[in-house]
């Protein structure tokens, strides 16, 4: 780059005229390296944020299949009971339907229900139909009013035991060898007259209950609790004892873990929207938090009226600006930009000063005969100065701006 010229503010007062155009070349080039530079801070976030996600997916996988699962050996899975059950030559089998479950019982089946609770009217009918002609054992677990109803008509809920650890209290030989386990904690129960056996009472009330089915061989059980059967738990007390030998009577086990489709409810007219599944209270939260977020858009949003002008803190003159953009034309090496930009402002002033239309202003059939009737002395080459090429060097630069200045200064004397 050469040196800064002295005629130099020449062309940049030529260039004030053209401080309403676009911005400049250096600022509108993009390169790779300016995309990278730009946007790399939310790449390398965006791709923390999918390393992450795809890390906790991976460790989220395997082994951890849910709550009561057979197949988790989290905390709050049941592993650990299925594989002593497996030990002792209990074959586990996981079912997700109730026709699975009810196709699957037997009189040498134990049917474990996990979550009786979310079962559907006709789910319900299936496992109801298992109970009374398969003959074998089926273990309601922590059954509340809601699957009674259908599941076992005699019993009925009965508060909540409080006490987590109880005593047996009962002649049942799975409780007796058991001993005291966390059957405690959510359900009790009662019977109206029924025959069955009453154990791990709290409070006067069982919380495991033995009822015969209609069946000769089978019963039923109805535990209040899942305690027994979670990983975390199953060491404590007599959990493991008592958990092996209500489920590890019959050679199969059949373990129906309902899916989210058996849980819906099969009458349209029952089903719930969006805001019924919202807890109690979180639609007043939501309504005032609209009337606040209304409150604050109001008192934060333009106040309507007319315009009222405001100091600047500080003023730039013309002539700073018009250097600025001429530094910022010459670190670019912007020159056929600032060559167009000069010729541009020259050809809009001449044709102003001859009286030709603006729309002409940069058509040379148009503007060139009025300029050359104007000058005394025969220009070389109009064309060439007004709608020429780009200069190649940054001393042409300046020597084009010179001769338009000149140029214009002489049809103004004219």
């Amino acid at each position: 780059m050469t040196p800064p010229d002295p005629r130099a503010p020449a062309a940049d007062a030529v260039t004030a005229a053209a401080t309403g155009l676009r911005t400049t070349a250096a600022a509108a080039v993009t390169t790779p390296r300016t995309l990278w530079l730009r946007s790399r801070g939310f790449l390398i976030c965006l791709g923390i944020l999918i390393v992450a996600a795809v890390t906790l997916a991976a460790l989220a996988s395997g082994s951890r299949h849910g709550r009561l699962d057979p197949r988790s050996a989290d905390p709050d899975g049941s592993r650990a009971v299925a594989e002593l059950l497996r030990a002792r030559g209990v074959t586990t089998r996981v079912v997700t339907t109730a026709r699975e479950a009810a196709a699957a019982a037997g009189p040498a089946t134990t049917l474990l229900v996990t979550d009786p609770d979310r079962l559907g009217e006709s789910r319900l009918r299936a496992i109801r139909s298992a109970i009374d002609l398969s003959g074998g054992r089926t273990v309601l677990l922590a059954p509340g009013s809601p699957s009674l109803r259908d599941l076992a008509p005699a019993a009925r809920t009965k508060g909540t035991a409080f006490d987590e650890d109880l005593d047996p209290g009962c002649p049942l030989p799975a409780a007796a060898t058991a001993g005291r386990a966390a059957t405690g904690g959510d359900h009790r129960y009662t019977t109206d007259g029924a025959t069955g056996t009453a154990c791990y009472p709290s409070g006067g009330h069982p919380t495991l209950l033995v009822l015969p089915s209609g069946t000769t061989g089978g019963d039923t059980v109805l535990l209040g609790s899942e305690t027994i059967l979670l990983n975390k738990e199953l060491a404590s007390e007599g959990n493991a004892s008592l958990a092996l030998q209500l489920l590890g009577t019959r050679p199969d086990l059949v373990w129906y873990l309902p899916s989210p489709a058996e849980a819906e409810d099969e009458d349209p007219a029952q089903e719930q929207s969006f805001l019924d599944l919202l807890p109690h209270g979180w639609s007043w939260a939501f309504l005032q938090l609209f009337v606040a977020a209304t409150l604050a858009a109001l008192w934060r949003a333009r106040r309507l009226g007319p315009l009222v002008t405001e100091k600047l803190p500080v003023a730039v003159r013309a002539s700073e600006t018009t250097e600025g953009r001429g530094r910022l034309y010459r670190k670019a090496g912007a020159r056929d930009r600032a060559a167009t930009v000069l010729r541009a402002a020259t050809r809009e002033r001449l044709a102003a000063l001859l009286g030709v239309p603006p729309t002409q202003a940069h058509d040379p059939q148009a503007l060139l005969p009025a300029v050359s009737a104007r000058l005394t002395e025969r220009q070389p080459d109009l064309t060439g100065l007004l709608f020429g090429t780009t200069p190649t060097t940054d001393a042409a630069l300046v020597a084009l701006a010179d001769h338009l200045d000149a140029l214009e200064r002489e049809v103004r004397t004219s």
